[in-house]
């Protein structure tokens, strides 16, 4: 298949953490020469810091950003009309599975409505008043949506969903928005599915960096249960690849899944940050004596595990990056990066935007 030609490419939440590390992929990619526009709400886990040398360096020629709402069909239809938009990648979601248990509201706001409004206003830009060659609508997705599974198997993409918790819920209903847009008006779509990311630029609740932040201040570090969830983790510049090559080369209307082939208990993946601490930082006690176990939440699946045979046979796509080279790459980014947590943690970081855009009234 030829490559897409990627013009225009929206990307909607690319202040996040995936959605920062694409376009940090896309602008080191020789053979992209497009534009990127990036329209994020910046939530609590959306720090347009994170781009800062991308904007610095591209703002107003290759590189645009408008803060706003995808559940806002007005302003995503102006976005299509005005930037001429011919991809979108659509990173867009709440995805914090804690946080969904706790307001499971907003989960259906921004990842079932939001994604409708940008299918709807594909629809018409693309369908209603002309499709441009090559558009296609890619809808980044996770293996949550399947369910849970027991000590052995893998998700294949035949696999029926059964979500459990309202964060993989939405993300299901949202799948299920984007097929059938293609089904019933012809979009062209992708849809793909990843198992946990993890690297540079993630917010500190989740396990990863929230281990290494209290690990490496001496800070209580809490596990679920007794620790024996299994999680396939995929370091997130090889999900980015991925992401390209199905950008690229992928098959309208089908449906793909990512993972790391890193199979590792929450417990072992804990132990293995601490210990690299140790070597690393020095210690006299085991920083994995700082491991304290807490209630489980509810509806915790226990087991999830990806069959990647589908985008390695067409796509000859493998994950290059073992666990622990990645994790050592990620200690590494979060202890020389402490300004960037400081910021995050005091809430500082959302002043960025408004000292930079100051001058640039069109982003808000």
């Amino acid at each position: 298949m030829a490559k897409r030609k990627l013009k225009n490419i929206l990307i909607t939440g690319g202040c996040g953490f995936i959605g920062s590390n694409f376009i940090h992929y896309l602008f080191n990619c020789p053979q992209f020469t497009g534009r990127v526009i990036n329209v994020d709400k910046i939530t609590y886990a959306g720090n347009p810091e994170n781009l800062s040398d991308i904007t610095t360096k591209y703002y107003g020629r290759r590189y645009f950003f408008v803060k706003g709402d995808i559940c806002d069909l007005e302003l995503v239809r102006d976005i299509f009309h005005d930037y001429c938009i011919d991809t979108v990648v659509h990173f867009a979601a709440e995805s914090h599975v804690d946080r969904s248990i706790i307001g499971p509201a907003d989960f259906v706001k921004t990842n079932v409505n939001g994604t409708f409004v940008l299918l709807e206003a594909a629809r018409e830009a693309w369908l209603e008043k002309g499709r441009p060659e090559g558009c296609l609508f890619y809808h980044i997705s996770t293996d949550e949506v399947y369910g849970s599974l027991e000590k052995t198997g893998f998700f294949t993409e035949e696999t029926p969903y059964r979500p459990n918790s309202p964060y993989s819920a939405s993300k299901a209903a949202s799948d299920h928005f984007v097929r059938a847009y293609f089904k019933t008006y012809c979009l062209p779509v992708i849809i793909s599915n990843c198992t946990n990311n993890y690297g540079p630029y993630q917010f500190p609740e989740k396990l990863i960096p929230l281990t290494i932040l209290n690990a490496s201040e001496g800070k209580p570090i809490p596990i679920y249960g007794k620790g024996e969830n299994i999680r396939d983790w995929i370091y997130v510049e090889d999900h980015c690849e991925a992401i390209w090559l199905l950008l690229n080369r992928g098959k309208i209307g089908e449906q793909y899944n990512i993972g790391g082939g890193n199979q590792q208990k929450n417990i072992a993946v804990v132990k293995m940050i601490c210990h690299l601490l140790d070597e690393k930082l020095g210690s006299s006690v085991s920083r994995d004596s700082l491991i304290i176990f807490v209630e489980d939440r509810p509806g915790h699946d226990f087991r999830y595990a990806m069959d990647i045979s589908k985008i390695a046979r067409e796509l000859n796509w493998q994950p290059k990056t073992d666990f622990k080279t990645g994790l050592l790459k990620t200690i590494e980014w979060y202890l020389t990066n402490q300004d960037w947590v400081q910021r995050v943690k005091s809430g500082a970081y959302k002043n960025w935007i408004k000292s930079f855009y100051k001058t640039v009234k069109h982003a808000f």
